[in-house]
């Protein structure tokens, strides 16, 4: 993992979406593709049993996209559409996107690039696919919703809402669209994902770029699973630290997001936040998902920064160390806790990072960084050396 890549993650939180519409709040492209991977979620959990359906396929072919966009991101969605109508220009563009990204991605590994490569080469009628598509599809909407409520009769606003009506009508086949089509509680759910775009970290801090929650939990899930593969995972190991990250902050919706000096401001804080966390999200979130999503939930939600393993039905905390040596096979439902920790912490140091890289400096944003750096000084997770990591910083 580099500095680079890590940057090219981040450089999508700056990345303006709907740039030529009225927007009455900023939609970013980070944030975008975090819901799209919460909605691929959902939609996934319904098509598990399906012949050849895989949570890495999604879970990686999620990630090739973001960063095709993160090249791509100034060409209008309609130009777009029609270049990949076209399959000879979609592969010269492909090429050309390979081009850009290959310095950054070369030291991921080459059975990675491969991957990279295959995924846009390969046809899009897998059932994986279709649900990456379909989530694609569906945060679009979700934000073209927005926009013409701003702007109902603007310049392109019918051309468009057209076209996604008749886009939608790809993905009835997927249990996951019909049962958002039957259920309101569904689409909440989907909804209240979305409303973590529009709450800001650091917000009691003037920095640049400002991230959001729900951009946050993406940078961790993927970072997450880029580590996983390091440490040499097994897939359900890799399942659970991507979607840990990606739904760990998720009671935030509930409750915003309380910095670490204020939970430690005073004794027992940070355990009652906890407490009212978990009564809120039984409350105001399980009742949106089916019954049998909610052991799974509570453990991207719930302790989310334990190392667990599941050994004949008990639930153990352990370390990576160990799971690496005897836990590290998929009838044991691993998940490293303390390394996604230090992942969301490397996240909120980079945060720092680039807002000083803007210009911004404040006494509060040097002493979140020194906390953090000094708090990773000597850390090594598995293979991982995250004080080499912060060092880049």
């Amino acid at each position: 993992m580099t500095k680079e890549f890590i940057l090219e993650l981040f450089s999508a939180a700056a990345m303006q979406r709907w740039n030529d519409k009225i927007r009455p709040v900023e939609l970013k492209e980070l944030d975008k593709q975090a819901h799209k991977m919460t909605i691929a979620y959902f939609l996934g959990k319904f098509e598990e049993s399906t012949e050849g359906f895989s949570w890495i396929e999604i879970i990686e072919g999620g990630l090739f996209e973001f960063l095709e966009r993160l090249v791509i991101t100034d060409l209008k969605p309609q130009v777009f559409n029609r270049i990949k109508e076209d399959k000879k220009k979609y592969r010269e563009l492909t090429k050309w996107v390979f081009a850009k990204l290959e310095p950054v991605l070369s030291p991921l590994g080459g059975e990675f690039l491969e991957r990279f490569q295959h995924y846009f080469a390969s046809a899009d009628n897998t059932v994986n696919k279709k649900i990456i598509n379909a989530a694609h599809f569906y945060a679009t909407r979700w934000e073209f919703d927005i926009i013409e409520r701003a702007n109902p009769t603007g310049y392109e606003i019918p051309e468009i809402k057209s076209f996604l009506q008749a886009r939608q009508e790809r993905y009835y086949d997927l249990a996951g669209i019909q049962q958002l089509a039957l259920y309101q509680k569904y689409r909440n759910f989907l909804d209240l994902c979305g409303q973590l775009r529009f709450q800001y970290r650091w917000s009691h801090i003037n920095m640049i770029p400002r991230t959001s929650v729900l951009g946050h939990m993406l940078i961790v899930a993927i970072l997450a699973y880029l580590f996983s593969l390091q440490v040499g995972a097994c897939p359900r190991r890799c399942f659970n630290n991507y979607f840990t990250g990606l739904f760990h902050d998720l009671p935030e919706v509930l409750t915003r997001d309380i910095i670490s000096p204020v939970k430690r401001s005073i004794e027992g804080l940070d355990s009652l936040i906890k407490a009212y966390e978990k009564e809120q999200m039984d409350k105001e979130v399980f009742n949106l998902i089916p019954f049998n999503w909610h052991d799974e939930m509570k453990t991207f939600t719930e302790d989310e920064f334990s190392s667990i393993a599941d050994i004949d039905g008990n639930v153990v905390i352990t370390d990576t160390e160990t799971i690496n040596r005897q836990y590290n096979e998929d009838r044991y439902n691993p998940r490293d806790g303390a390394m996604i920790k230090a992942v969301d912490d490397l996240a909120a140091y980079v945060e720092t990072y680039c807002s000083l890289e803007n210009g911004v400096r404040s006494p509060e944003l040097a002493e979140a960084r020194r906390s953090i750096r000094d708090k990773y000084r000597d850390t090594v997770i598995g293979n991982i050396l995250f004080h080499a990591l912060f060092a880049q910083f």
